[in-house]
């Protein structure tokens, strides 16, 4: 999951909230349950900062912003841990102890899904009364009409939307 999409890298810090973090993990932790099957998902916040701020040395926003929307939302019942540091978090192989994980920025959570998915990511958007799913690589019109596509990533969006419907079908939603 993305705390922040689209945005310039420099606009990241400033629009990152305590509010607007227990609102994408809310419905990342809903869409964790809901469309994957997770009876009780347990999410990996990363921090913002290299080292996750390293106590504050590098940067507050994991000291002022993160850390107090993780506890509170613990305390409503969501299993959200962290702040991890993003390098290490993915070096170390943490990623595999956590259902989801939720990133600061693009590249922050994109890279490691491309790289670990070999090809075959699938981009999701939850929350949604609808299923969209959608390959990693986006659009990808710069291999328009070149014959050099690989469809694994349009083949496993495929896939996961029918899973994702299988799942909330069994959910009744």
């Amino acid at each position: 999951g993305l705390a922040t999409i689209h945005i310039p890298i420099k606009d990241v810090p400033g629009s990152i909230s305590e509010s607007g973090l227990r609102k994408v993990v809310g419905s990342f932790y809903e869409s964790l349950k809901v469309d994957f099957g997770f009876h009780d998902p347990q999410i990996a916040i990363l921090g913002l900062n290299p080292h996750a701020g390293e106590k504050g040395s590098m940067g507050k926003e994991e000291i002022d912003t993160i850390a107090p929307a993780i506890k509170k939302m613990k305390t409503s019942g969501i299993n959200a841990f962290g702040p991890f540091p993003a390098d290490g978090f993915f070096a170390h192989g943490e990623y595999k102890n956590f259902n989801g994980i939720l990133a600061m920025y693009h590249d922050q959570g994109l890279i490691p899904l491309k790289l670990l998915a070999g090809g075959a990511g699938v981009n999701v958007t939850g929350g949604l009364p609808i299923i969209r799913t959608s390959p990693d690589h986006g659009t990808a019109f710069s291999l328009a009409g070149k014959n050099i596509a690989d469809g694994k990533s349009v083949y496993q969006a495929l896939i996961m939307a029918v899973k994702i419907f299988e799942n909330r079908t069994k959910s009744n939603i």
